[in-house]
């Protein structure tokens, strides 16, 4: 297959959601009555064009010409030599803007634009999913507002320039922890009297139908071309493929068309934060099933139902929720979910830099520090990907704080 001539066009899953929305229990719309017939039109309007062409023609053309896809597929000979397997990388962090998140922000603004509206409203916890949403208003000409933690704001003060440089306006909220979770609440409360003009771009396979399924669709690019990147250098499919789960579109995009395989072991890779006994964003591991941001998934929240603030050192995975269809895949024991804590993922965060010269962001550095985490005896001679979401410019200030010592 030859990747820079084929389009992307998503295919039927068997993990589809049902016409609810839901995958198995989980999923759904838990919503003001007044977003319902909204997020009704979205359902009807994506899937109007989620196998069509022509559609994903236009949007192939961004890919390959702006954004720079399709991303390339790495061997890292250096931590492979170290750890006994063969590992390779997909470097979503070579896209323009830095992330997976441009993926589906290129996606959804062309979508945006076919329905006529004229702005566009996204919440954001690291910032690479509102400079992603800030760029691509800018691209197609609309107007941006970013709804972003005041925690968040000030760790990621670089990414808030960015998108006040692309032209969006960055509202800091106070509210709650002040992270991902209360800046999510803040959008859907702008969208709920904004509907008419306004599209409100997701950043993650969570949130209220349809979105789950289309993020996923969207993102599922990324297994996509990995697959036949893989074929192409190995000849067969990896053993296991990991990637980092926030919300977890990134994890989703690479998991989608490898989860039928039945030789290959999906793994996610969760927020441990301090440990599983201190401050932590695993909501599959250490939660239980609730309602927030208009699903039903697993949260972290207390006897009572009121929601936990998570935590971790990377912006963009201290959500104390999950996209349901991760929830559904634990459940039904499709995928495979762990942790990885704060030092480990800053461990891995130095080792990838100085043994393959690739700096890569805090989320994805929980990805990579899995590798070190695997017994040696098991993963001897296995093929395995590993999904870099993100690189690492963003955390730079922040990794210079904490690691000043080791690099005084």
């Amino acid at each position: 297959m030859d990747l820079h001539k084929e389009i992307y066009i998503p295919k039927p899953s068997p993990f589809d959601p049902d016409d609810l929305g839901h995958f198995g229990k989980f999923g759904g719309r838990f919503v003001p009555e007044t977003l319902m017939p909204a997020l009704e039109q979205l359902r009807q309007d994506y899937e109007a064009v989620r196998f069509d062409a022509d559609f994903w023609a236009e949007v192939d053309y961004y890919y390959k010409h702006y954004v720079g896809r399709p991303s390339a597929l790495y061997y890292a000979a250096n931590i492979s030599k170290e750890i006994g397997a063969k590992v390779y990388l997909k470097r979503e962090d070579l896209n323009h803007t830095g992330a997976h998140k441009i993926n589906h922000c290129v996606a959804q603004a062309v979508l945006a634009k076919q329905l006529g509206k004229k702005k566009i409203i996204a919440e954001t916890g690291a910032g690479q999913h509102g400079v992603a949403t800030a760029t691509v208003a800018a691209l197609f000409g609309l107007e941006c507002e970013v709804f972003m933690g005041a925690k968040d704001v000030a760790r990621q003060e670089l990414n808030v320039f960015r998108m006040k440089l692309l032209g969006a306006k960055v509202h800091a909220v106070q509210s709650g922890s002040k992270t991902l979770k209360d800046a999510m609440n803040d959008a859907i409360r702008h969208w709920v009297t904004h509907a008419r003009d306004t599209y409100y771009l997701i950043g993650t396979v969570a949130g209220p139908h349809p979105y789950p399924m289309m993020v996923r669709d969207i993102q599922s690019i990324i297994g996509w071309e990995a697959k036949a990147q893989l074929q192409e250098a190995e000849g067969r499919l990896p053993d296991k493929v990991i990637a980092c789960i926030g919300g977890g579109s990134n994890a989703l995009g690479v998991f989608n068309h490898f989860l039928e395989e039945k030789s290959v072991e999906c793994i996610g890779i969760e927020a441990g934060g301090e440990g599983l006994e201190g401050r932590h964003g695993c909501s599959l591991e250490k939660g239980s099933p609730g309602v927030l941001h208009g699903q039903l998934s697993y949260l972290l929240q207390d006897d009572d139902g009121q929601i936990q603030e998570a935590h971790s050192i990377s912006a963009g995975l201290d959500y104390p929720g999950i996209g349901p269809e991760h929830a559904y895949l634990k459940d039904e024991g499709i995928a495979t979910y762990n942790h990885i804590t704060d030092d480990e993922a800053l461990d891995a965060f130095v080792w990838l830099s100085q043994k393959e010269g690739i700096i890569p962001a805090f989320e994805s550095s929980h990805a990579v520090a899995y590798l070190k985490k695997m017994k040696p005896e098991e993963i001897k001679d296995q093929l395995i990907l590993v999904n870099l979401s993100g690189r690492g410019d963003k955390d730079m200030m922040q990794a210079k704080d904490i690691l000043a010592e080791q690099f005084a």
